[in-house]
């Protein structure tokens, strides 16, 4: 994801990139054809471009709003998935008590399991986070899970599921030792549940992106509008064309552009969700509840982008 940063038009431009250069060089063509050349046939000042414009603007806006409504759910989203991580790991701190009062050996047990669990929680996120990003998730996970865990995992084509399972049989055996009573085990199923939601949400972002004829058409549309619009600006404007036509054509480029950048928010792209940071918040957070100091520094932006 992008972070906010100061203005800095020459990155704006740089932003759209070769279109916007091919528009300039073919304004300055259209007005040298006929301001030069006397081409009185490249102007046609009866071209219906506010019509045109109108129209291409209200279907780049739509793609656009709805490309934003994925990358805001898929957010929303991950949100979920912090408030959930954070409850389930102050649930295992909380809940899970001994059977035996003052049995050291039991205790020893129970604290070992609520750091099992506590783990494999962050270990499910960078997953997560790995597998949404088509990245490799065994090199993020491995400070989390031990050897045996690690190579039964490699098995698995769905990681984070697979570590979800792990969490749920882990909670059950808990529940028959004793060390939860039913309500508490019904309150953390649900919010393990409530994770696997999360995670069917993120897959659907991921998995259906948006039909092409969105992507295609309002691209085509911008660029032919892009085409058009000096030769119905150069009668009227001569050699002052090439401001105005760059100036509403990249305004178009830039929001076509905008549109296609956010379609999908799990693309290892610089317009990503910052999952990067959000995983290493819910792994601070989490080691935090189990008392541990060494905590990982924050994500911060890497020329201008939080990962």
């Amino acid at each position: 994801m992008l972070a906010p940063r100061q203005f800095h038009l020459g990155r704006m431009l740089l932003y759209v990139g070769q279109p916007l250069l091919l528009l300039v060089l073919w304004d300055i063509v259209i007005v040298i054809a006929f301001n030069l050349l006397h081409w009185e046939w490249v102007g046609a000042k009866n071209l219906p471009l506010t019509l045109y414009g109108g129209a291409v603007s209200f279907i780049v806006g739509f793609r656009n709003n709805s490309a934003y409504a994925r990358w805001w759910e898929a957010r929303t989203i991950w949100g979920a998935i912090v408030n959930n991580s954070r409850s389930i790991g102050r649930q295992l701190v909380a809940m899970l008590h001994p059977v035996k009062a003052d049995d050291p050996e039991e205790e020893a047990e129970l604290a070992a399991l609520k750091k099992r669990l506590v783990y494999y929680q962050i270990a499910f996120v960078h997953a997560l986070r790995q597998q949404l990003r088509e990245l490799d998730p065994f090199a993020a996970i491995q400070p989390f899970v031990n050897e045996k865990d690690l190579e039964a995992l490699r098995s698995q084509r769905n990681v984070a599921l697979a570590i979800q399972q792990k969490i749920g049989r882990a909670l059950l055996e808990a529940k028959m030792k004793g060390w939860l009573d039913s309500i508490e085990w019904q309150s953390m199923d649900r919010n393990v549940d409530d994770l696997a939601d999360a995670q069917g949400g993120a897959e659907r972002i991921k998995n259906t992106p948006l039909p092409k004829q969105y992507d295609y058409f309002p691209m085509l549309f911008v660029h032919i509008f892009c085409i058009i619009l000096p030769v119905g600006l150069v009668e009227s404007m001569g050699w002052y064309t090439p401001i105005g036509s760059t100036v509403v054509g990249f305004m178009f480029l830039a929001l076509d552009k905008i549109g296609r950048d956010l379609e999908d928010p799990f693309d290892n792209t610089i317009y990503d969700i910052p999952m990067l940071a959000i995983t290493t918040n819910i792994e601070t957070n989490l080691r935090q509840i189990l008392g541990e100091t060494n905590l990982p520094e924050p994500t911060k932006p890497v020329n201008g982008v939080l990962w």
